[in-house]
């Protein structure tokens, strides 16, 4: 019952609606709400009456990323765990998948943004991928589909860096369709979007989409499975350690004994 408020799933004729609803933790996702987004995939995937699915988060944020204190108990077993389920579910998704982003989108609130066909932004999107930050490796696909978007240079300075990046820096970089000015006309172009292709022919657009992301498929699947067991080891790493206890007590790491 938790999970139902924390990922709300609404019906809106042919387009599924979820909602990352737990605004008080910045829409932190807890391997529980990363198992109830992947059945949601599921369920409208099988569903021949959903045609589309809109993803979006609160007004004032998509999501922050993994909620570290429940992050660090992942299973030793990537391939097992609720977050690569959620990964290969995304990946595997038939049906147009559409993301409405508002305020902050990080770690995985962008990463997973790389795996939907339409993203539209709030023109105060923030954007942010602080994976070597906290001592961790990219997830998601995105050592592959960064590249593939803006080029080596730029995708190493936003993993590289953990930099944060606007949704004018992410439209330019080929990331989102296009900026709003409101968190209202973010999900009305996001929902007028998926009507829009509801309407299309579906079994034509299932074709389609499968034949767009042919030609990555399997290297995009290699990848999530060895950014995965990379991301494994460094989570229990030192250095990891060090990142997420500074987090947790608000203080800056101290990198400086490590080599």
């Amino acid at each position: 019952m938790e999970n139902q408020h924390l990922i709300h799933k609404e019906q809106l004729g042919a387009i599924k609606k979820l909602q990352i609803n737990r605004p008080e933790k910045k829409n932190a996702l807890t391997q529980s709400m990363y198992s109830t987004l992947t059945a949601a995939l599921h369920e409208a995937d099988e569903d021949k009456t959903t045609r589309c699915v809109v993803i979006t988060g609160t007004d004032d944020c998509f999501t922050s990323g993994n909620d570290v204190k429940d992050f660090i108990n992942i299973p030793q077993d990537f391939s097992e765990s609720p977050v690569a389920h959620f990964l290969k579910a995304l990946v595997e998704f038939q049906k147009p998948l559409i993301a409405a982003v508002n305020g902050t989108a990080i770690g995985i609130g962008t990463t997973m943004l790389l795996h939907c066909d339409l993203v539209f932004a709030n023109q105060s999107s923030i954007f942010q991928m602080p994976f070597a930050n906290l001592g961790l490796c990219p997830e998601a696909g995105s050592t592959v589909l960064l590249p593939m978007l803006m080029g080596h240079v730029r995708s190493a300075e936003l993993l590289l860096t953990g930099k944060k990046f606007t949704a004018d820096e992410a439209l330019a970089a080929n990331m989102i369709n296009s900026i709003c000015n409101s968190s209202e006309a973010v999900l009305e172009e996001a929902i007028n979007a998926a009507k829009a292709i509801a309407e299309q022919p579906p079994n034509a657009i299932r074709v389609t989409k499968r034949l767009l992301k042919k030609p990555y498929k399997n290297t995009l699947t290699q990848a999530l499975l060895e950014e995965g067991e990379e991301f494994l080891k460094l989570i229990r790493s030192p250095e990891a350690m060090e990142a997420f206890q500074a987090f947790l007590q608000k203080r800056k790491p101290d990198f400086s004994k490590f080599s």
